[in-house]
């Protein structure tokens, strides 16, 4: 098995994600985010498959806790691996990719949220270097979109974890677009 392949979203990829992971309209409000530049969604695959996805927010946190506490710090959100491809690195890269991302755009440190329930994703977080922020835990609300098209707010307890950045030097890119993807999988 190959070493998993992350790379910033194409709007070419969009169908072939929300098929393996469902929800296609996170895939198209994250994407939409992204040609803002507020934000990047970041494509896993594996053995050419679409493996998982991760979401790098650079806006300001939707939770007032978060926001309060880590001003202007971009969160990792919606870190997802297909079930039939965890525990074979997907989640790390991605996770990787995104943390390399934000050294290279220059900020020195990062944070997520992951529910109280969640122990795999803990755990990997906690590899990963991740700890407790030091404050309460946070009600965030998941979208879950319904089969009618609607969208549904569901609230959950969540941990908020950061983790320190390593600076990088930037990697050059096409015309120095921080948002532009790296060359395909």
């Amino acid at each position: 098995m190959t070493e998993p392949c992350v790379r910033p979203a194409v709007s070419a990829d969009l169908e072939s994600f929300a098929t393996a992971l469902g929800d296609r309209e996170f895939f198209d409000d994250r994407y939409e985010r992204q040609l803002k530049k507020v934000g990047v969604l970041f494509l896993a695959w594996l053995d050419l498959r679409p493996a998982g996805a991760v979401y790098l927010w650079l806006e300001k946190a939707e939770e007032e806790p978060i926001a309060t506490h880590l001003p202007e710090v971009p969160l990792i959100t919606h870190l997802e691996v297909h079930r039939d491809l965890r525990r074979k690195g997907v989640g790390t890269a991605l996770v990787e990719a995104a943390e390399r991302r934000l050294a290279e755009l220059g900020f020195d440190r990062v944070a997520l949220a992951v529910r109280t329930d969640n122990d795999d994703a803990a755990r990997l977080y906690k590899k990963l270097g991740y700890r407790d922020w030091g404050h309460e835990k946070v009600i965030c609300y998941a979208q879950k979109t319904l089969p009618d098209g609607s969208t549904l707010s569901e609230p959950e307890e969540c941990f908020v974890l950061v983790n320190d950045l390593t600076p990088v030097t930037p990697a050059p890119r096409a015309a120095e677009d921080p948002f532009a993807a790296s060359p395909l999988c």
